[in-house]
C-alpha cells in the first residue's frame, strides 16, 4: 500500500484509464458523464461531455478515443459512496462512440448488431488489424437483467458481428499477446473466461457443456468477490480489477492466481499500464473517486495504436 500514489481525486466513478504518450491519463467518469484528462501534476481537464454512461475507453488507429457507452445507470447512495444501480428512467441505450481529443466532438459509431440493440457496452480493446472487440454487460432492472455478450467491430468501424452471447454477464475484455485468445471477465461469478480466436472477430467452436458457452473458464474466485475490467501483462498474465475484496487479481493463462494486489478500495474497477517499460499500473478506485498509480513488478502488454 505504501507504493500507491494518488494522482487525482473527486472523480465521479472513474473507469477506462488510457495512459497517453505524454504521461497524462484519459479516463471516463461514468457518473460525471464525461471524458477527462488527468495530467501528471494532478490537473484535470474535461475533454468531452458524454451523456449516458461512458464506461470504457481505448485509443483507436485514427487517433480518436473510442468509448463504450452503457446508456446510463441510476445511482444509489450507500454509507460511504454512491454506487451504480438498475437501469434508469432516462436510459439512452447502449453504443460505441468515438471522441476527437482535440475538439471534444462525440460521434456514435454503432448502437446495434443486426436486430439486437446494444444494452450496456462496458470494455473494449483493439487488435492489430484495427478491429475492436468489446463487451456488453447488459442492464439490470428491478426484477430481471440482460444476458451479456461480446462483439467485434471490423476494421473501418462499419461492420459489427456478434462473437458470443450468453455470458453472465460480460465485463472486462482483453487479448493475449499473440491475439489468439480473447479474455472475458464475468462480474458476479468472478470467473475469467478464455475464448480461442480462429480469425479476427471469430471464436472457435467448443463442445457445449451447459449454457452454450464457447469458451473455457480458466479461473474463479471464492468468497464474495466480483470481477470488473482488466488489462494484460506482457508475459500473458491477466490483471483483473476485483470488487468487494478491493484488489487487482493477477491470473496466469493456465488459471493460476499469481497474486492479489490490494488497492485500498472495495470498488476497484480498472487497470492500465504506462510509464517507463510499462511497469507503472494506473488504477481507478471508483468508490473513492480516485486515480492512483503504483509500481508494478512486471511490464504491461503494449496496446495497439498506443504504446508502440
Amino acid at each position: 500500500m505504501a507504493n500507491i500514489r494518488v494522482l487525482a481525486t473527486d472523480l465521479e466513478f472513474p473507469e477506462g484509464p488510457v495512459v497517453m504518450p505524454d504521461g497524462s491519463v484519459v479516463l471516463v467518469e461514468i457518473r460525471g458523464q464525461r471524458l477527462t484528462r488527468v495530467y501528471p501534476d494532478g490537473r484535470k481537464e474535461i475533454v468531452a461531455k458524454v451523456p449516458g454512461g461512458p464506461n470504457g475507453a481505448a485509443l483507436g488507429p485514427d487517433g480518436k478515443m473510442y468509448i463504450c457507452n452503457n446508456g446510463g445507470f441510476s445511482w444509489i447512495p450507500t454509507r460511504n459512496m454512491i454506487m451504480p444501480g438498475p437501469q434508469p428512467e432516462d436510459y439512452l441505450g447502449g453504443s460505441i462512440q468515438r471522441v476527437d481529443l482535440q475538439s471534444g466532438k462525440v460521434e456514435t459509431v454503432v448502437t446495434k448488431c443486426g436486430e439486437h440493440e446494444l444494452r450496456g457496452p462496458n470494455d473494449l480493446v483493439f487488435d492489430r488489424q484495427g478491429g475492436l472487440w468489446f463487451s456488453d454487460l447488459g442492464k439490470r432492472r428491478a426484477r430481471d437483467m440482460d444476458v451479456g455478450a461480446f462483439y467485434y467491430l471490423k476494421p473501418g468501424m462499419n461492420e459489427i458481428v456478434e462473437a458470443v452471447h450468453g455470458i453472465l454477464p460480460a465485463n472486462g475484455i482483453g487479448l493475449s499477446p499473440d491475439e489468439k485468445t480473447v479474455y472475458i471477465a464475468e462480474t458476479p461469478t468472478a470467473r475469467l473466461w478464455a475464448y480461442e480466436v480462429s480469425e479476427p472477430g471469430t471464436v472457435k467452436p467448443r463442445d457445449v457443456i451447459y449454457r452454450g458457452e464457447r469458451g473455457k473458464p480458466i479461473a474463479g474466485l471464492g468468497g464474495y468477490q466480483m470481477f470488473d475490467s482488466l488489462a494484460v501483462e506482457a508475459n500473458g498474465n491477466v490483471c483483473v480489477a476485483t470488487l468487494v475484496s478491493g484488489c487487482i487479481s493477477v491470473i496466469a493463462p493456465d488459471g493460476t492466481v499469481v497474486e492479489q494486489v490490494p488497492t485500498g478500495d472495495r470498488v476497484t474497477t480498472n487497470i492500465a499500464f504506462g510509464g517507463p517499460d510499462l511497469k507503472t499500473a494506473y488504477i481507478t478506485l471508483s468508490g473513492k473517486g480516485e486515480l492512483i498509480a503504483m509500481d508494478w513488478p512486471r511490464p504491461g502488454l503494449p496496446l495497439n495504436f498506443l504504446n508502440k
